[in-house]
């Protein structure tokens, strides 16, 4: 398969990805691209706090969550 083949593979999939998949993507290219997969931190944690980390990242995946968005606005309404 050539690079151009591999790149519109990868589009392709990327494209058909829901908001959240998407900016995940996103942070692992990201990191990948500048070399900062390095899970030292992650394994320096407590493991309440991967739990946490975790628990927080699937509550958002499955629309349980507050969008940062919506917060961000409800307070800036509130005190500005």
């Amino acid at each position: 398969m050539s690079t151009a083949e591999l790149k519109l593979k990868l589009f392709r999939e990327i494209d058909t990805l829901d908001k959240s998949k998407l900016e995940q993507v996103y942070g692992i290219l990201t990191n990948f691209i500048n070399n900062e997969n390095n899970t030292e931190e992650w394994h320096s944690l407590p493991k309440a706090q991967q739990k946490g980390l975790i628990d927080a990242i699937e509550e958002m995946n499955s629309s349980e969550g507050i969008d940062h968005k919506s917060i961000l606005e409800k307070y800036k309404q509130k005190y500005a």
